[in-house]
């Protein structure tokens, strides 16, 4: 179906479930990283989900990837996991309505990617946008820092979701390359499988056996990481990007909702400020930026 042949209204409200789904994937693996640690977390949710991915994967009866498509599967994955692990180390750590504002900087780290690695040129309103970004990113800080009753960790875990942040903007010009050569259902399973096969190097020293109490929250959150993928892929299927990527933004009202109701999490007005600015200059590239082929979210 081409975009432009129905109302996006349909698409755009799955697209707003997707988000919702996957924020709610978020509220389980917080809980998973506090208990079982964010490595234990990752793991044994990427096991899962390459679990459940691939048995929907084989029942389309797909073709063997060829060397190119594999290659490009496994070195995206490895950004994946490096932005799993410190994100959800840092949400451990942070209020959800905090980890998932400062997450929005990653559009934004895209452009200097971009710039990077694909030669495109940055123009003064791209740089304008980045600066009144990094002043929501410090409003933020500084209203952590001013309460005067953050963990000694706090810190750190900010510092975490920048280098998440700096992992997804490297995964977000890896995933339009993917984008045209694999369907979504490989991507989810190989990228699941590829994940999970890059932290178990980490197993001899770091892996710890979940209690059984946990194995209903791991497979939730794989679960839900599926099928927020499935829904948001679906809805890029048939809405263009330019209509469908502010409902990336309705995060920080799940995050908000779900970090007050699951962990009595309060949601401060520096924080609100902050998002407010990020949100604002990721809409001033969007504005200004040529639409890209959509792609699927990594499932941090």
């Amino acid at each position: 179906m081409r975009p432009d042949s129905a109302s996006p209204v349909i698409p755009f409200l799955v697209a707003c479930g997707g988000i919702a789904t996957f924020s709610m994937m978020d509220v389980l693996m917080k809980g998973l990283s506090i208990e079982i640690g964010a490595y234990n977390a990752v793991l044994w949710r990427t096991g899962a989900g390459a679990l459940l991915s691939g048995a929907i994967y084989a029942c389309a009866r797909p073709r063997w990837p060829d060397r190119a498509a594999m290659r490009i599967h496994a070195v995206r994955s490895l950004f994946v996991a490096g932005m799993a692990i410190a994100f959800f180390w840092a949400l451990a750590r942070l209020p959800m309505a905090e980890a998932i504002a400062l997450a929005f900087v990653a559009p934004l780290m895209t452009l200097y990617m971009a710039a990077l690695f694909l030669g495109e040129k940055i123009g003064p309103r791209s740089v304008a946008a980045s600066l009144l970004g990094l002043l929501g990113v410090v409003v933020i800080v500084a209203g952590k820092l001013g309460r005067g009753t953050y963990a000694p960790e706090a810190l750190w875990a900010v510092g975490a979701v920048f280098l998440s942040a700096v992992f997804y903007a490297i995964n977000l010009i890896l995933a339009r390359r993917q984008a045209k050569m694999a369907e979504p259902l490989e991507i989810a399973f190989y990228q699941n499988a590829f994940v999970a096969a890059i932290l178990a190097l980490g197993a001899p020293w770091f892996l710890a056996v979940p209690d059984a109490a946990h194995a209903p929250h791991i497979a939730g959150a794989a679960a839900l990481a599926t099928l927020s993928l499935l829904l948001l892929s679906w809805a890029y299927a048939r809405a263009e990007a330019q209509i469908l990527a502010t409902t990336e933004y309705t995060g920080f009202l799940w995050a908000m909702m779900f970090g007050w109701y699951f962990y009595a999490e309060p949601v401060t007005l520096p924080t609100i400020a902050g998002a407010l600015l990020i949100v604002a200059a990721c809409l001033i590239v969007a504005r200004k930026t040529p639409q890209l082929d959509p792609v699927e979210p990594a499932a941090a």
